[in-house]
């Protein structure tokens, strides 16, 4: 059960698929610092550094899984036609050329939520005509990582799976919803000082309005001008644009004072092994943190796909 996995970034769904039997013969990214933290970690994966349009398909092993959260562009892809005419420059029809070219047996595709809502829903309609005229029956669902994968994390995505085989995708299930046993201090330990780095000051410019904000063990988070509790006892969703100088790194209380997530702490938000290791500056891996998925959930889909497809 091969698995060729684009968009990899630092490799949380190569992790899901790995937990569930499957063996990783292919990666592509195209972030030269994701590719460091993933050569690091997944060393002996076939990865191709490159954009994935470069990628001539007749340099990819075969395989049998097609996996990929490919990022949504900022511009519609539904255009007059509505057809692969109007996706032709997006990463999608590069998608649709390498399904078309290696005709792997199913495939798991991940995106936000909101994807099915951008241009009136017709986005949405496109990318599933596409991926059906390439000969796939067609499934998909909103999952969220502290409702489908006991991880305390508030991140709800959209998960489409695809099967060459029209029988079969009709016994596949997304996962159920289950309880969410692991606590967010299952994950930070507070007793454990942190570096320096991370710790706010008397001196830092937004200092007294954090210490006055934070009352409790929730995860914060600061707007611009105010700080907002995550409420529900789980982390708030972890974006991209955390290590950017943005103000969207979640913040907490710990036993020597107040500081954000450590990059470790927000790969643990999303299930990756406490053993990952990065070797890139806290800018680039804050932002791969944000970029990635929920490793527990990606396990639960790619063994029903193990199962059923």
């Amino acid at each position: 059960m091969r698995v060729a996995s684009f968009f990899a970034g630092i490799g949380g769904i190569c992790y899901g698929f790995e937990q569930a039997g499957f063996e990783i013969v292919f990666a592509n990214e195209l972030d030269k610092n994701a590719c460091k933290n993933y050569r690091k970690n997944h060393p002996n994966v076939f990865l191709i550094e490159d954009d994935i349009k470069n990628i001539d398909t007749q340099k990819i092993p075969d395989f049998d899984v097609f996996t990929g959260g490919f990022p949504c562009q900022p511009y519609s892809l539904a255009g007059n036609k509505e057809g692969l005419a109007d996706v032709r420059g997006t990463v999608f029809f590069d998608i649709i050329r390498i399904l078309k070219d290696k005709k792997p047996s199913c495939f798991l595709l991940e995106n936000v939520k909101n994807i099915k809502n951008t241009n009136k829903g017709k986005d949405f309609k496109v990318i599933l005509d596409l991926l059906e005229n390439c000969g796939y029956a067609l499934k998909h669902e909103v999952l969220g990582g502290h409702t489908h994968a006991g991880i305390p994390q508030c991140r709800e995505r959209m998960f489409i799976v695809g099967s060459l085989d029209h029988e079969k995708i009709k016994n596949f299930n997304f996962p159920n919803e289950i309880s969410l046993d692991k606590k967010i201090n299952d994950i930070i330990k507070r007793s454990d000082k942190k570096l320096d780095k991370y710790y706010y000051t008397p001196k830092s410019q937004y200092y007294n309005m954090i210490d006055q904000a934070i009352v409790n063990e929730n995860i914060y988070q600061m707007r611009r001008v105010y700080m907002r509790e995550n409420k529900g006892g789980v982390c708030p969703t972890l974006t991209a644009n955390m290590g950017g100088g943005g103000h969207n790194v979640p913040v907490i209380r710990d036993d020597f004072g107040i500081r954000k997530l450590t990059p470790q702490e927000c790969l643990l938000f999303q299930g990756f092994p406490d053993t990952y290791e990065t070797i890139t500056s806290d800018v680039h891996s804050y932002k791969q943190a944000g970029n990635a998925v929920v490793v527990p959930l990606i396990k639960r889909i790619a063994i029903e796909m193990k199962e059923k497809l």
